[in-house]
């Protein structure tokens, strides 16, 4: 039987980089509140005291964005410089101008804001039709997360990461391998208590018991210590996590980042339409893994390419497939963001945990309810 092993990582809400996406996209938010055709395209870095916020907006509203910033440092637990970032005290520098006429001449009439490829995925692993690598690395961020503001360790500072390796038998997962977790803590927390309760409260409570076995390797802080983190610790910006965002580099990705992107952008929308049609492909039974390629010219409306890979699992051939999607769905910046109702602000909850695999409210790209019309034209 062919054995292989994939990886996957994830980050909590007070990783710096996840610090910039989530205020990126809780500006977008505010802006889409107010104005549902503002154009937006956000950029943010953090460092030790400072976030600065730099990029693109076109809008007839008016946002208080160091509020924004703040409020967001608030909620994630950053109101102590011993923590890694003081929402209260740290500098907060903006540096906004309009879109370029350029690119606003093409997207006044419907065009693709941008070019680029966009990819979206779907497998049957996970009731989420996720790939499970992922899946578990989220699982284990959004538990830290939660046992971190519930008190029930209270030592805990916003900052951390987990990484999951799980073993495939004929390409199906059959278990974890190798868990790691990364929490930022308090200096006066010993080291074997945190290992101790990381491994009951979060590990246990978030890897499904059945998955691991006595060859299971769990890592927790492997360096020793992690007291220094957030801004503090290391630098932050906008959209150096991509995977995480993604399928856990499982798929294939473009490159292009979604947070701070209003949905004209095809980096962002173009690619949970892909996740939106890929779902549905699986969810109807025409394949049992699929990645869905779209790819688009600046200016111009209709995609300039589509592409189906079902990895040898298609009832159908993948030509065929094309013609189905090509009939059933508009792949138009416009049609996507109707189809979806992308003019909304649902983004910033979209910013940490991954943008896929969440059946939750405004996840309107998670909806199986094109499954039965891709069942009957495939005629299976």
């Amino acid at each position: 039987m062919a054995r292989h092993f994939i990886t996957s990582e994830s980050v909590t809400e007070g990783h710096p980089d996840k610090i910039c996406d989530q205020s990126a996209d809780a500006i977008l938010d505010a802006i889409l509140e107010k104005d549902p055709f503002g154009r937006v395209a956000c950029e943010v870095l953090t460092t030790r005291g400072l976030v600065f916020v730099a990029g693109e907006i076109t809008t007839d509203c008016y946002v208080e964005i160091p509020d924004l910033i703040r409020e967001l440092l608030i909620e994630i637990g950053y109101t102590d410089t011993d923590m890694g970032i003081d929402a209260y005290t740290c500098a907060i520098i903006t540096a906004i101008q309009e879109q370029s006429k350029d690119i606003a001449m093409g997207v006044n009439l419907g065009g693709a804001g941008d070019q680029g490829m966009m990819f979206g995925y779907a497998t049957r692993e996970t009731k989420e039709l996720m790939p499970m690598p992922i899946t578990l690395a989220h699982k284990l961020v959004r538990r830290l997360a939660e046992v971190r503001k519930a008190n029930i360790l209270s030592y805990l500072r916003p900052d951390g990461k987990s990484q999951v390796t799980v073993e495939y038998e004929d390409d199906k997962p059959i278990r974890v391998d190798t868990i790691i977790l990364s929490a930022q803590h308090h200096p006066d927390i010993k080291s074997e208590k945190l290992h101790s309760d990381l491994k009951k409260y979060v590990i246990e409570e978030a890897i499904p018991r059945e998955l691991m076995d006595d060859r299971t390797k769990i890592l927790i802080n492997p360096t020793g210590r992690f007291v220094i983190g957030g801004p503090q610790g290391d630098t932050g910006v906008t959209g150096r996590k991509i995977m995480v965002d993604t399928y856990g580099g499982v798929s294939h990705h473009g490159g292009g980042c979604f947070s701070g992107k209003d949905p004209t952008k095809v980096d962002r929308s173009a690619s949970y339409m892909a996740r939106y049609v890929a779902k549905n492909l699986v969810a109807s039974g025409v394949c049992d893994k699929v990645e869905v390629s779209l790819a688009y010219a600046i200016g111009i409306a209709e995609p300039v390419a589509i592409n189906v890979n079902t990895f040898g699992t298609g009832k159908i051939e993948e030509d065929k497939i094309v013609k189905i999607l090509k009939k059933l769905f508009d792949f138009t910046p416009q049609g996507i963001i109707d189809k979806l109702n992308l003019r909304r602000p649902v983004f910033k909850k979209t910013a940490c945990y991954g943008h896929f695999g969440r059946e939750e409210e405004g996840f309107t790209w998670e909806i199986c309810d094109m499954a039965y019309a891709i069942k009957r034209e495939a005629g299976i």
